[in-house]
């Protein structure tokens, strides 16, 4: 079985086994297109959904034929990895331009800038500050020269373009970064006034719920209402979870758990495990104890629930004698565990058992605490 048709997803910690994401070309679909749930609960998002693309970079029709045909392969294969990895059918066609929607007068949602005269077509919009969440290896597969980019904007001298990294497909990644990220976007919004253009790569997963969390810590949206309004203005797919267990964690501190996994060996070779903290494109090994009988994995977790899957003997399975989702939409299933605060009637297990519910809000001391935590974060360059 292939994992990523099982997905939730998450990040980092070493020692991993990586594969690639962007191998795999896919059939072909149609210009910006998702498949996202009714509910608001990020695992559970569903609708098919359409985005007129604005063109402001080279169409695949001004390019040459082999250059064109190159693009929307490359396209593909990256739509049916996110598709894949987020587990809701997403679109996103690099060669149509760069494509955005105003969430409000004062904060746009879009894809990635794609030559120095996307910043004109920003800057006439007053965009004040492009807010770029890519990463390198992003920016490389689709070939987007960032530091071309970064200073046509600096020459233009009204328009300050900053980076703030969170790597793609990764819940828990998101997780960790959203609040150095969205500290770094509201100090960058207070100094330059106007619009804010957030981006990541198609702008479905990353700068949405960057944007949500933005509006939801200091904009006073209860998180449903921001994301009603977001999803009214662009679809896409921002993980409400990640913003969930964020807040929880600014607000009650990032407090860690021992959690051991087992699986049994029957005389297998390697036995491994992707999900967890360190997303579906990541893998970790675990350490066969042959006096027990069991392949073993202790790690530390932060509070929240998260799901992985084994792979044993390079074949992904679940243990059925560990706790098991219910079935997904495609009849798929993964293992998972709740990490919880041992006293489970202490005040900061109401508010995390609060602030990850179905629909959770803010009280004036808590944004106050959230903002004042975020202004104290330093500045990292970008």
């Amino acid at each position: 079985m292939n994992c990523r048709h099982c997905l939730p997803r998450s990040s980092s910690a070493l020692p991993l086994q990586g594969f690639n994401f962007y191998q795999r070309r896919p059939s072909s679909p149609s210009l910006f297109s998702l498949n996202m749930a009714g509910t608001k609960n990020s695992s559970d998002l569903r609708l098919r959904v359409s985005v007129k693309a604005i063109p402001s970079s080279p169409s695949s029709a001004e390019m040459s034929g082999a250059d064109a045909e190159e693009e929307e392969e490359k396209s593909e294969i990256y739509s049916h990895d996110m598709t894949e990895a987020m587990g809701a059918v997403l679109t996103y066609r690099h060669e149509l331009g760069m494509n955005y929607n105003f969430i409000r007068p004062d904060l746009i949602v879009g894809s990635c800038l794609q030559t120095p005269e996307d910043v004109d077509k920003l800057r006439k919009i007053g965009v004040k500050t492009i807010f770029c969440l890519q990463q390198d290896p992003d920016l490389e597969y689709f070939g987007v020269d960032i530091s071309a980019i970064q200073d046509y904007a600096k020459a233009c001298g009204d328009i300050q373009h900053l980076r703030a990294q969170i790597r793609d497909f990764d819940a828990f990644d998101l997780r960790k970064r959203i609040p150095a990220v969205v500290s770094k976007l509201y100090k960058a919004i207070n100094r330059n006034g106007g619009v804010a253009y957030i981006h990541c790569t198609a702008g479905l997963g990353r700068a949405p719920a960057v944007a949500m969390a933005y509006m939801f810590w200091f904009q006073g949206y209860k998180l449903s209402d921001a994301c009603d309004l977001l999803l009214s203005k662009r679809s896409c797919f921002p993980n409400l979870d990640a913003i969930k267990n964020s807040t929880a964690d600014i607000l009650t501190g990032l407090r860690k758990k021992l959690v051991t996994l087992k699986w049994k060996d029957d005389k297998c070779c390697t036995v491994e495990i992707s999900g967890l903290d360190i997303g579906w494109g990541q893998r970790i090994p675990l350490e066969l104890d042959e006096e027990q009988g069991f392949w073993i994995l202790k790690r530390e977790l932060l509070e929240g629930r998260y799901e992985y899957k084994y792979i044993v003997d390079g074949e992904w399975t679940i243990n059925k004698h560990e706790l098991v989702t219910t079935q997904n939409k495609d009849g798929h299933v993964n293992n998972y565990v709740q990490v919880l605060d041992d006293d489970t009637d202490s005040a900061n297990a109401a508010l995390q058992k609060s602030l990850t519910g179905d629909d959770p809000n803010l009280t004036g001391d808590e944004r106050l605490r959230i903002r004042r935590f975020l202004e104290a974060l330093p500045e990292d360059e970008g």
